[in-house]
């Protein structure tokens, strides 16, 4: 499973990102490997959010380890646990 953050660091939103992101590598077995920030206003950021269509910001997408589409959350941050649920399927 790989964890994508999407957001723009220097909004509003970053420091609800950054803290979120700190307390997944801290509470849960994810590997920094398995978790990607992403500056939306990158060429990367900008691709992604076409690839699985995200119009709004913060999302999060949880992918395989092989890119195909898991689940994504758009606007708001989700629950770790409801996160985390899609790390054992």
């Amino acid at each position: 499973m790989k964890v994508i953050m999407l957001y723009r660091p220097s909004s509003e939103h970053a420091r609800a990102v950054e803290s979120f992101l700190r307390d997944l590598l801290r509470q849960h077995d994810v590997s920094e490997r398995n978790l990607r920030q992403v500056n939306v206003d990158t060429r990367e950021g900008i691709s992604l959010c076409s690839i699985y269509d995200i119009m709004t910001y913060p999302s999060v997408v949880v992918t395989t380890d092989e890119g195909g589409f898991i689940k994504s959350w758009e606007g708001t941050l989700p629950l770790m646990d409801e996160l985390m649920s899609y790390a054992y399927v």
